[in-house]
């Protein structure tokens, strides 16, 4: 396996790890900040709104599963 293959693989596994879902909410929730802050609103609540979403989903979704 070459170099760039194995640093690419970590990154994915380091980013995407077990649940794509849960990177996907966080990119979702910067760009949302990013874009409100853009827009001249405040925009310091919608990252821990985000979080505390993006675990209860996650809670959700894992109970489910056991």
């Amino acid at each position: 396996m070459t170099a760039l293959k194995r640093f690419a693989l970590f990154w994915y596994d380091f980013v995407i790890g077990d649940d794509w879902l849960i990177a996907v909410g966080v990119a979702a929730a910067i760009a949302g900040t990013y874009g409100l802050h853009r827009a001249g609103l405040r925009d310091w609540w919608l990252l821990p709104v985000s979080a505390v979403g993006i675990l209860a989903v996650a809670l959700v979704r894992a109970n489910r599963r056991a």
